[in-house]
């Protein structure tokens, strides 16, 4: 299957089309969190903030969703906002039909409100909860969606959870295993996943890893996902931390993920995070598993060669379509 899934993305990037969409799907969020990137000054270049543009509800925005994901046809839908729960009527509508076409999807959600149990049942669904930490710090950073709150909304579903290191979780030994600890334990994980966080060019905010809580972090990683089952980290990822794309043009995930905003149409660049990301201290556990994949030799030739000259060929294609 893993074999299929691979040749399924070299032939979409063959076609000139990104492998990987991501979704912002709306600007609302009641969360005010600390650090979010999606709110940031420069996340959509600096001319616009994510609150200031457009964004659709109802039959409009079900339409409007559906017309993106036939125009770039991926293989996986990140469905990511703002807070992709306030528009649960719409997405009862659409992930049906991102499912009949055979598209993986991830959908990040902070569970501030219940998680309909219908979606239980769509196969090709995994829910990402963004959870900051233990209780005490979560609870303050993302009121309302507070650890009591997560827990009834999550109620009936297998999640992934997923946490982004910050500085002051290193600065208490043993932190992260209380972490893995507490979720490991609850029926509804499935999974667990660490990003860390990454900051804009210039950015000096205390949530920042220095070098050597970074170095600790990887070496924690690695003796938790000997520990603990759920952590589904591989060695590659983990190591990866430590030696990111020098830049956006060098990160295969950057490269292969087409990121639109709640407008629908603008595209956020360079990544993801947007704006002037630094690259040297990229945490983004998606970038960090594919750039170490890309070292990896395929009968002697290291994927990221194969992957660059069918980027290349996917490029030429693209320009010919115009797009």
């Amino acid at each position: 299957m893993k074999a299929i899934e691979i040749m399924r993305g070299w032939k979409t990037i063959l076609s000139g089309r990104a492998p990987f969409l991501s979704i912002e799907i709306t600007k609302e969020c009641p969360l005010k969190c600390p650090g979010c990137y999606a709110y940031g000054e420069d996340h959509l270049g600096g001319n616009v903030l994510l609150t200031q543009v457009s964004d659709f509800k109802g039959k409009e925005l079900v339409d409007r969703f559906i017309a993106v994901v036939e125009r770039y046809q991926p293989l996986h839908v990140s469905i990511v906002g703002g807070e992709p729960l306030v528009r649960f009527r719409e997405l009862h509508e659409i992930l049906p039909q991102l499912e009949a076409r055979g598209i993986v999807i991830q959908l990040v959600t902070s569970a501030v409100r219940p998680i309909p149990i219908e979606w239980a049942s769509t196969k090709l669904l995994t829910i990402v909860v963004s959870i900051d930490g233990l209780a005490p710090e979560h609870d303050v950073r993302r009121t309302p969606a507070t650890y009591e709150r997560i827990l009834k909304n999550i109620a009936g579903h297998q999640i992934t959870v997923h946490c982004t290191i910050t500085r002051q979780m290193t600065e208490r030994p043993g932190y992260l295993y209380e972490f893995m600890d507490f979720w490991s334990a609850r029926p509804e994980t499935e999974k667990v996943w660490f990003s860390m966080f990454t900051p804009q060019v210039g950015e000096t905010s205390y949530e920042i890893l220095p070098p050597e809580a970074r170095v600790q972090v990887v070496r924690e990683l690695h003796d938790i996902r000997a520990k603990y089952p759920k952590l589904s980290m591989t060695t590659l990822t983990i190591d990866g931390f430590l030696n990111p794309p020098s830049k956006p043009g060098d990160c295969i995930f950057a490269n292969t993920t087409c990121t639109i905003t709640a407008d629908l149409k603008t595209r956020v660049g360079p990544c993801q995070f947007g704006g002037n990301p630094d690259c040297s201290q990229c945490g983004c556990a998606a970038s960090a598993g594919l750039n170490s994949i890309g070292k990896v030799k395929l009968a002697g030739i290291p994927i990221r060669r194969i992957y660059e000259e069918s980027f290349k060929v996917g490029s030429l294609v693209s320009a010919m379509r115009g797009d």
